[in-house]
């Protein structure tokens, strides 16, 4: 077979469109958000079809979905640092939360790049903008990750992502709440800070004092040395235990699942006990005629 045949053979479902010269790339399926050419000397697919094929940006749906929703919190969170006066209790709070946002991008980062099938081909299409992202003074990079997310979804449709969030319901539960975690600390701890910062006697005045009182408040710890003493600072403080007992109780519950459901794949035990005694002697019988085969085969090889 000639050689220029013998590759064009190799792409499934492709045949050589007329008067087109073999050697040349043939157009490859169309995937949504791209197409692809085939390259005969390598004998792969080429072009953006590779990536949306192989689905090599795509984390897990849900995944994508978590880390949408941490880059939003990150750009709301860099627009209230710049309208909050430098350090100030506000500006601290806010600044503390973006320290665990930024662990949670370079762990991202770091899952990338050990996952992608190419780190250089990683770092060169998108993973140079995930480090610099990594920089708190480089912020605003972290727009790339949500416009990277979005653009993953969207090309998924909808449907496609429905299906998968029900599929990751267990994982998108583990998600969520450190989302919501992490949002409900900043959010109760700066309306905390409001009512609480300047009223006489009161011990919740800074930054740090407010996270650690929604922490031990939210895991219904409740140490006692921080608590609210205006009628507002209670109303929040029993949102953050009502939205506490939640966010923990469902986390109870994915532990929960992991540990005692079972896991999909396992294979399930053999009972030899099930065979009985006359399958045990039809498969001998098939046993002795395939012996018996082979022996004429190799005495009328001899």
């Amino acid at each position: 077979m000639p050689e220029s045949i013998w590759q064009v053979s190799k792409l499934p479902g492709a045949f050589a469109a007329p008067g087109r010269p073999f050697g040349r790339a043939l157009r490859g399926p169309q995937g949504r958000g791209g197409s692809a050419e085939w390259e005969p000397n390598t004998g792969q697919m080429s072009g953006s079809e590779r990536s949306v094929g192989g689905r090599e940006d795509l984390k897990g749906t849900v995944y994508e979905f978590f880390i949408l929703a941490v880059s939003i919190l990150s750009i709301v969170n860099m627009i209230l640092l710049a309208a909050f006066t430098w350090e100030n209790q506000y500006w601290w709070l806010v600044a503390w939360t973006d320290v665990a946002l930024t662990v949670i991008f370079i762990a991202d980062f770091a899952y990338r790049l050990r996952t992608a099938s190419s780190k250089w081909g990683y770092i060169r299409h998108g993973g140079v903008f995930d480090l610099l992202a990594c920089v708190p003074a480089l912020r605003i990079f972290r727009l790339f990750r949500i416009y990277r997310a979005v653009k993953i979804i969207r090309r998924l449709g909808g449907p496609r992502v429905i299906s998968e969030l029900r599929e990751q319901f267990a994982s998108g539960t583990l998600y969520l709440v450190i989302f919501l975690g992490l949002l409900t600390l900043e959010v109760v701890g700066l309306f905390e800070l409001f009512f609480e910062q300047d009223a006489p006697g009161a011990n919740i005045t800074t930054g740090g004092d407010a996270l650690w009182w929604g922490y031990v408040t939210a895991t219904t710890v409740g140490y006692g040395d921080k608590y609210p003493i205006t009628t507002g600072g209670r109303i929040f403080g029993f949102a953050m235990l009502t939205i506490g007992v939640a966010l923990f109780a469902t986390f109870s519950g994915f532990l929960a699942n992991v540990f005692l459901s079972k896991r999909k794949g396992d294979p399930e035990p053999r009972s030899e006990a099930k065979l009985g005694r006359h399958d045990l002697e039809r498969m001998l019988e098939e046993q002795r005629a395939l012996t018996q085969a082979l022996q004429s085969h190799l005495a009328a090889l001899d």
